[in-house]
C-alpha cells in the first residue's frame, strides 16, 4: 500500500509539472498570435524576397514563391516560443497577454509594423550618415587614398 501511495503521490508530481509547462507554452503561443508576432515575421521574410527579386530580376518567379512557400508562422512562432519561456515567467506572460487584450496593447500591434518599418529606415539613414562620416574623416587624415 505504501509502494501505491508513494507511485501515486509522485505521478501526480510529474503530470502537474508537466501540465504547468503545457499551460505556460500555450499560453506564450497565445501571446505570440494575439501579437501577431508570427504573422509580422513572415512579412519581413517576405519584404527580404522582395528585395531579392529587385536585386536578382533574372530569377524564375518560381523560385521565389518556393521560398514564400517554406515561410509560415507556425515555424516561426514554435522557435520564439522557447526564447519567451526562456525570459519570462508564466505570471509576466499572463501580464502582457492582459496588456495586449487592452485598447493600448492593440494599439501597439496595429502600428508595430509601421513603427518597425520606420524605426528600420531611420537606421538605416543614421548608419550611411555615420559611415559617410566616419570616411570622410579617415580620407581627411590621410588613412584613406583621396580619389
Amino acid at each position: 500500500m505504501k509502494r501505491f501511495s508513494i507511485t501515486f503521490f509522485l505521478c501526480g508530481l510529474l503530470t502537474s509539472g508537466f501540465s504547468q509547462t503545457i499551460s505556460k507554452t500555450d499560453n506564450i503561443k497565445n501571446l505570440l498570435e494575439l501579437t501577431g508576432s508570427g504573422k509580422l515575421g513572415v512579412q519581413v521574410g517576405e519584404s527580404m524576397i522582395n528585395s531579392f527579386k529587385k536585386n536578382y530580376p533574372n530569377v524564375p518567379v518560381e523560385f521565389w514563391d518556393n521560398f514564400l512557400k517554406e515561410m509560415n508562422s507556425d515555424t516561426l512562432i514554435n522557435l520564439i516560443i522557447p526564447i519567451y519561456d526562456k525570459y519570462y515567467t508564466e505570471s509576466e506572460i499572463m501580464q502582457l497577454t492582459e496588456f495586449y487584450q487592452s485598447s493600448l496593447g492593440k494599439k501597439v500591434i496595429s502600428t508595430m509594423p509601421l513603427v518597425l518599418q520606420e524605426s528600420m529606415q531611420a537606421g538605416q539613414t543614421w548608419g550611411k550618415e555615420i559611415g559617410e562620416k566616419v570616411y570622410n574623416n579617415l580620407k581627411e587624415k590621410g588613412f584613406v587614398e583621396k580619389d
